[in-house]
């Protein structure tokens, strides 16, 4: 019952700026941690960014270009991508975990393509 549905993606030029945005939506209870993978072509899918209510966590290779926040009113996350770079070309996908009564439960977005060209 719980979607989550990414925004933003596109094509930009290396050095360029993209947002991408994160809705969740359905029966949602409490989402305790968001964030973003990503897998480019013919790789494993990889951490980008990851939030909770006291920690954030990133990819050494987009720290200090990314940046992650959240609308915990709206159950919404964001990645704001600067400088970006050729190697980030990749489709993004959200995350959530949900801490419901009985169990942890972990949510998937459809993705959403990322192309820097160079």
């Amino acid at each position: 019952q719980v979607q989550l549905v990414e925004s933003g993606g596109g094509l930009v030029q290396a050095g360029g700026s993209l947002s991408l945005s994160c809705a969740a939506s359905g029966r949602i209870f409490s989402i305790k941690r968001m964030g973003w993978y990503r897998q480019a072509p013919g790789k494993q899918r990889e951490l980008v960014a990851t939030t909770t209510s006291d920690n954030t966590d990133y990819a050494h290779s987009v720290r200090g270009r990314f940046t992650i926040s959240r609308d915990n009113g709206k159950n919404t996350v964001f990645l704001q991508m600067n400088s970006l770079k050729p190697e980030d070309t990749a489709v993004y996908y959200c995350h959530a975990v949900m801490n419901g009564i009985a169990a942890t439960s972990n949510y998937w977005g459809q993705g959403t393509q990322v192309t820097v060209s160079s």
